[in-house]
C-alpha cells in the first residue's frame, strides 16, 4: 500500500477537508472506487475520508491536486485544438470498456472523459458531442 502520510512540515490548516475531497473527485468525474484503486487503498477508506471518519493524509491531497492539474492540462489541450475549427466536435464514451478500447493509453475512467468533455463544452461554442459509431 502506498504511503500517503503527511510530508514533514505540512501545516495542519492545509489539510484537505472531507467535503473538498468529494467535490474535487466528483468534479473530475471519478468514482470513489476508481480513486481508491488509483491510490492503492480500499473503497471503504475513500468513503471514510469523505465522511470525515478518518483524516485525509496530506499525501492524498497532493495526489488529488496532481490529478486536478493533469486534468486541467488535458482540458486546455483539447480546447486549443478545437477553438479554430469551423465545426468543432468531440467523442465521449458510454462506458469504460468502450473508452479504453479507443484510448488504452489513458488510465482514467469514461466518467472522467465525460467530465472533461463537459468542461470543454463550456469553452468551445457550438461543440458537437457524440458517441462513437457502435459499428466502427
Amino acid at each position: 500500500m502506498p504511503d500517503y502520510t503527511d510530508p514533514p512540515g505540512m501545516p495542519e490548516d492545509e489539510r484537505m477537508t472531507p467535503a473538498e475531497l468529494k467535490v474535487v473527485r466528483e468534479f473530475l468525474g471519478l468514482t470513489g472506487d476508481w480513486l481508491a484503486s488509483h491510490l492503492g487503498v480500499s473503497p471503504r477508506t475513500v468513503r471514510h475520508w469523505e465522511q470525515g471518519k478518518y483524516p485525509i493524509p496530506d499525501g492524498v491531497r497532493l495526489e488529488v491536486e496532481d490529478l486536478e492539474r493533469r486534468t486541467g492540462e488535458f482540458v486546455s489541450g483539447i480546447i486549443e485544438q478545437l477553438m479554430d475549427l469551423p465545426d468543432p466536435g468531440v467523442l465521449t464514451y458510454r462506458d469504460d470498456a468502450e473508452y479504453h478500447a479507443a484510448h488504452p493509453e489513458i488510465p482514467f475512467p469514461a466518467s472522467w472523459n465525460r467530465a472533461v468533455v463537459a468542461r470543454v463544452a463550456q469553452e468551445v461554442p457550438g461543440l458537437r458531442i457524440a458517441y462513437p459509431d457502435p459499428a466502427a
